[in-house]
Formats: structure tokens, C-alpha cells, sequence
């Protein structure tokens, strides 16, 4: 499908004059054919809200209500996806469950073909990407580095390795043995608000495992979501030949769809991306009904600074905290500086925070994001106060030009400080996940390095969140005690960006309220599969099979005659002595 064209499913498919060319049209996508649907969500350019937020919404609102006809959109109306209904999303289920033999008995040779199919049409398709990104309100910086971090998730290296883990082949003893992973059938996935269309491609990863997927693509941004999709992972599944209904993908809302994946018989996983609470509430649900929960949920990451750091690369590194305006889980969300730097540290954090701005998503240098329902991230400063913090930075609400302001819709980035480890996650803004340009920089009792470096160490581990952690520090005495003992978290980063992808390293998943009860670094590949051992004998006698081996072992402590006389005189020796 070429994404320049309306793209309308035969049975509704408008006159090309009717649209304009560059308006992307996505149906649902269910049993390798296009569903139709006489209700859209349609998608305009978040610069057009922040230019005229009433205008805009206004005429999304009478589109979707069929108050216009589409071809009034504007120049602001970049596309629109078809709402799913209840049957289409059964529909979707039944297919990927019939699916699911034959894509499992796919050599997984063939299936690895999927993901070079993908990132071969990502780095296609990249700049159509990023564009789409962007119209949907990711600056344009971050969705290049949403699109470079794709391409390593879905890298050689990366894939590689995975593909490594599902087989090892054993011969022993006149058996040949082996230990694989199984796919678990079908996969639900649920992408969340915040970086849809990148958590939608991570979310397919399962069907390299030989999973069917079922996917919904969230109402508030479908569009990036379903051309990844449909311009991606689709043709990739084409071009190998997957049965039809082995990948299904619909717009629809979260409630419903979720509850017919938690009822239905053939759904195997549910892959959750989204708040703790719900995320936690899903887990129970799943486990009672016998499905695999896979969460990603919030990360509250920890940054430590030690001493002799390179302060201001780490400074570079903490900034991280405010891309998209916090608005992304693996940002880091809390520092802990030794005493020794910590003014230091804060005040080159201060100039580098100052520098970062808002702006219109298309804007190469503007790296924050538009914040709706700021009142609770004022509701954390003031808290924050009232617990001893002091502010450092920001507080302030801004305008798309960084001009303060009452009424703007941007957040200046901030940060705060705490002294002292031993009360500071008594404020909220330390204790949880904010998902708010808000870093607490918290700065330990000054005491000798070695229990500066344990109160660091275990407030780490203490953390009920365990996503990503990192360090900073050229001590290797220091970085050993940090990755040695730090056990919380996905993924520990030393020196190093934060949220940086690399190859071969998880990108996702952790321990805590981050991954739930099961949480690990997530490798959707492995994740939705389950280790199963195989053993296949030639000539062995079932009996001999069973006791042979503990026959075995008395012929090894069977003693010689010799053994046995030097025991008896040497017994003889001690009791005449005796």
C-alpha cells in the first residue's frame, strides 16, 4: 500500500476525487482483509491545536460525528483510521486462533524473515515515519529517536540473539535431546497514549516467535500506529506468505476490547502497556483466567552521580528527564548525587535545563511536549515544598514560543532538591512516577564514602519501580559495587545515556510495579513463549531408564578388596586402641 493514497476498503471506498491524496485512510485490518466501518477517528496536526485549539477540535469532532463531509478536511486533517465494533473484534480473535497452528509450524528461519522485512521497510520509510510522528505531536527530534531505536530493537544483533535462545540441541547418552521455546498462541496487544506507533512494533515481536497477534491501535493516536502497521509489518508477513489472520490490528476503545481479551478462550497473553494501577488490576485478572500477563508500566529510573564523574556529561545525561516533557517511561526520573558535587552537579543541570524548550512539533531544536491536566503537576511542586524540597528551576507553565505564561500548555522543566535519603520519598514527586517535566535531585547525609555509596546502593534496590538505572562514576570500585549489587531493574546503564538504544540490550521491562509479578528486561520474543524440553531415545529400555542409573552409582561406591581389608584393620587399629 502506497501511503501518498486514500487507502478505503472495495465496499466503502470514496471517489479519489472526493479526498485529497494526502489524506491516509486505514480501515481495520482482521483475517488478511480490510473490515469497513462507518466511523472514523480522524487525526489533525497537533500545530494546528496549539495554533487554534477550538478550530481544530472543532472540525475532528463534526468529521467523526458525520457532520462533514471528509473531503471539507483541511489542510490540517492529516488521516483517519475506522473504529472497530464489537464483531470485528471478535472476528479478530477467531482469526489469529486459526491462524495460530500453521504460523507456529513456520520454520522459525522463515519467521525471522518478518523482522528484516520491518526494518527493511523502516529505513524505507523512515522520513514518512517521522513525519507522521510529528503531525501526531512528537517533536521531530524524538520521533528520529523513536525510529533509530526501532531500527536496533529490530536489528541484526538483536534478533539474532533472540533467535538463539529458542533452540539448543543435545545429544546424549544415545538420546537426542533438545530445550526450545514454544510460542503461547495468541498475543494481545495494547499499546498505550504516550509513543503508540513505537510500542505497537515492539508489540509484534511475538510473531517471530511464531505467535498470532492481535493489536489495538488506541483511539487518541491510531494513525502512526496503523501506518506502522500496514505499511510495515504487513508486507513484511506478505512477502513470506503468512496465513491470513496470523496479524490483526483494529481501532477501538481500551475498555471493551480488553474485557473480550480477558474473556475469550483464545487469547493466550495479554501484552499491557500502561498505568500501574490497571496494569496490576490486569495481571490478577489474567492469572485467575489462566492467561500470561506481559506489563509495561511506569519506570521512576534512578540516576547516581559519584564523586569523580564527568558531572557534565552527566548533567547531558540527566536532561534526558525532560524529553517530551517527561511524557516517556524510560526518561530517568530521580537523581542521587554524592554530597561532594552535588552543587556542583546542580548548577550545570540548571544551565542545561534552561536551554531546553518548547515549540511546534515540527521545530528540530524543541524537545518538550504539550501537558494536559497540569494542575497535578503543580499539586507535586507544592507537595514537594511542604516536604523540605527547594526549587532549583522551572515551575512555571510556558507557551509555544517559551514565553511564561498562565494559560500555556508546556511545562517548564524543573527541578528540585532534597537533602537527605532518609525522608525524601515522603514526597510524591520523588515516590512515584510522575510522567511531568519534574526532577527531584536527591543529595545523602555527607558520611564516609562506603556508606554513601551503600545508603545509594540500597535506596536503588528499595525502589518499587524497576525499569532502568544508571550510574556515573570512574571508580571501578564504585561501578562494580553498583552493577554487582544493584538486582532492581530491566536494564543498568553505566556512563552512559539513559534512554540510548543499543544493540543486544532490552529496551524495555523490569522488576516491581514496572513489570509486575513476572517482570524482567522484555524480550517479546521470549516473553510469549514458554520453555519446553525434549527428549528423544533410540534402544533404551524403559526399566533400565529408570533404575539403571542408581545401579550405576553402587557399582562406582562398591568398594575393592583391598579397600574393604584396609578399612576392617584399620577399624581393628583404632578400637584395640580405644
Amino acid at each position: 500500500m502506497d501511503s501518498s493514497t486514500v487507502s478505503c476498503p472495495d465496499q466503502v471506498r470514496t471517489p479519489p476525487s472526493a479526498l485529497r491524496p494526502n489524506i491516509l485512510t486505514y480501515p481495520s485490518y482482521v483475517d488478511g482483509r480490510d473490515i469497513p466501518s462507518d466511523s472514523y477517528v480522524y487525526t489533525v496536526t497537533t500545530s494546528s491545536i496549539l495554533d487554534d485549539v477550538f478550530a481544530s477540535l472543532t472540525l475532528k469532532r463534526q468529521l467523526e460525528r458525520g457532520r462533514l463531509d471528509v473531503f471539507a478536511a483541511t489542510d490540517f486533517v492529516v488521516g483517519r483510521c475506522a473504529v472497530a465494533d464489537e464483531r470485528t473484534v471478535a472476528v479478530a480473535t477467531t482469526a489469529a486462533a486459526a491462524a495460530a497452528p500453521r504460523w507456529a509450524r513456520t520454520p522459525l528461519a522463515t519467521r525471522m524473515e518478518v523482522g528484516a522485512g520491518i526494518r527493511r521497510r523502516l529505513r524505507q520509510r523512515h522520513a514518512s515515519f517521522v513525519e507522521l510522528l510529528t503531525a501526531e505531536g512528537t517533536p521531530r527530534a524524538l520521533a528520529e529517536w523513536q525510529v533509530a531505536g526501532l531500527l536496533e530493537i529490530f536489528s541484526e544483533e538483536t534478533l539474532g540473539w533472540c533467535a538463539d535462545q529458542m533452540r539448543q540441541d543435545i545429544e546424549h547418552n544415545g538420546r537426542t535431546m533438545m530445550l526450545r521455546r514454544v510460542p503461547d498462541g495468541v498475543v494481545a496487544v495494547n499499546p498505550p497514549q504516550n509513543a503508540p506507533a513505537s510500542s505497537a512494533l515492539f508489540g509484534v515481536l511475538p510473531l517471530l516467535a511464531g505467535n498470532t497477534v492481535v493489536l489495538r491501535a488506541p483511539r487518541s493516536a491510531p494513525l502512526g500506529v496503523m501506518f506502522a502497521m500496514r505499511e510495515l509489518v504487513v508486507p513484511a508477513l506478505d512477502e513470506i506468505g503468512a496465513p491470513p489472520g496470523t496479524f490483526n490490528v483494529f481501532c477501538a476503545r481500551p475498555g471493551p476490547v480488553i474485557q473480550s481479551w480477558l474473556d475469550s478462550e483464545d487469547i493466550s497473553d495479554i501484552f499491557y502497556t500502561g498505568g500501574v494501577s490497571r496494569g496490576l488490576e490486569l495481571e490478577r485478572e489474567c492469572v485467575a483466567r489462566g492467561k500470561k500477563p506481559i506489563l509495561e508500566l511506569a519506570g521512576n529510573d534512578c540516576v547516581l552521580v559519584w564523586r569523580d564523574a564527568d558531572l557534565m556529561a552527566a548533567a547531558e545525561a540527566i536532561s534526558e528527564c525532560f524529553f517530551g516533557s517527561g511524557q516517556i517511561c524510560m526518561v530517568p526520573n530521580q537523581v542521587l548525587v554524592h554530597p561532594e558535587v552535588a552543587d556542583e552537579l546542580l548548577e550545570r543541570l540548571r544551565q542545561i535545563t534552561a536551554r531546553i524548550r518548547p515549540g511546534l512539533p515540527e521545530d528540530p531544536g524543541a524537545l518538550l511536549s504539550p501537558v494536559l491536566r497540569s494542575e497535578r503537576f503543580f499539586d507535586y511542586v507544592r507537595d514537594a515544598i511542604d516536604k523540605g524540597a527547594t526549587v532549583i528551576h522551572g515551575a512555571r507553565r510556558l507557551e509555544t514560543d517559551g514565553t511564561p505564561s498562565d494559560t500555556g500548555l508546556f511545562l517548564e522543566p524543573t527541578v528540585l532538591r532534597f537533602d537527605g535519603l532518609e525522608k525524601c520519598r515522603e514526597a510524591e514527586a520523588v515516590r512515584e512516577e510522575t510522567f511531568f517535566p519534574l526532577l527531584p535531585v536527591v543529595v545523602p547525609e555527607a558520611a564516609p564514602d562506603e556508606d554513601v555509596l551503600a545508603a545509594m546502593l540500597d535506596y536503588v534496590n528499595d525502589n518499587p519501580y524497576g525499569l532502568r538505572n544508571s550510574l556515573w562514576a570512574a571508580d571501578e570500585t564504585v561501578i562494580g559495587a553498583f552493577v554487582e549489587q544493584v538486582a532492581n531493574g530491566g536494564l543498568l546503564k553505566v556512563n552512559d545515556s539513559h534512554i540510548g538504544f543499543l544493540p543486544f540490550m532490552p529496551t524495555h521491562g523490569g522488576t516491581g510495579r514496572t513489570g509486575g509479578a513476572f517482570g524482567e528486561a522484555n524480550y517479546p520474543m521470549l516473553r510469549t513463549t514458554h520453555l519446553q524440553g525434549v527428549s528423544i531415545a533410540k534402544g533404551i529400555r524403559p526399566r533400565e531408564a529408570v533404575f539403571g542409573s542408581y545401579a550405576e552409582l553402587l557399582k562406582d561406591d562398591a568398594p575393592s578388596v583391598k579397600d574393604h581389608n584396609d578399612t576392617a584393620e584399620g577399624a581393628t587399629a583404632v578400637n584395640g586402641k580405644e
